[in-house]
């Protein structure tokens, strides 16, 4: 709130950093919502709270099976009963990502797009509006102040 940004770039840099923390790409959050929030002139550290306040150990296995389940259905896949299954330990240890990717990313990925929309035009709202009253208040709260002041040096000059 006390971000010596306007609303529009702490709004803007919040979601910016909620959207990308739909995405499955965890090494890199930060640095995504970073570039997000600077393209779309949004305040690059409310980006970074914004990755930590939606991405975090507690979120992110509720956004997995969210986004994954999603993906599934956007690209009508059947999500539950798969025969084999991916062994992902195996899969990440030996670096082959090209196997990753149909089966885990791009679910993930694809089924990322509708709540990181969702998510993002929401909190860009609730948190615009909300840092656009805290200012408006905070400036009514110094102005008062300063009036306070005028009047005591006022009354104290005997003016």
């Amino acid at each position: 709130m006390r971000l010596a940004a306007s609303p529009h770039s702490v709004a803007a840099g919040f979601a910016a950093g909620i959207v990308v923390s739909w995405t499955p790409f965890i090494g890199v959050h930060f640095v995504m919502a970073i570039i997000i929030a600077y393209l779309i002139g949004g305040n690059v550290i409310a980006s970074a709270l914004g990755c930590l306040a939606a991405g975090n150990p507690i979120t992110y296995p509720f956004i997995w099976a969210f986004t994954w389940e999603i993906g599934h259905l956007i690209l009508a896949r059947d999500s539950g009963g798969q025969g084999g299954g991916v062994d992902l330990p195996a899969l990440w240890h030996k670096g082959d990502l090209s196997q990753i990717w149909d089966p885990v990313l791009k679910p993930m990925l694809i089924g990322g797009i509708p709540p990181a929309i969702v998510s993002g035009v929401i909190v860009y709202a609730l948190t615009y509006y909300g840092v656009k009253s805290f200012k408006i208040r905070r400036k009514e709260r110094l102005m008062e102040r300063a009036r306070e002041r005028m009047s005591l040096a006022e009354n104290a000059s005997g003016v």
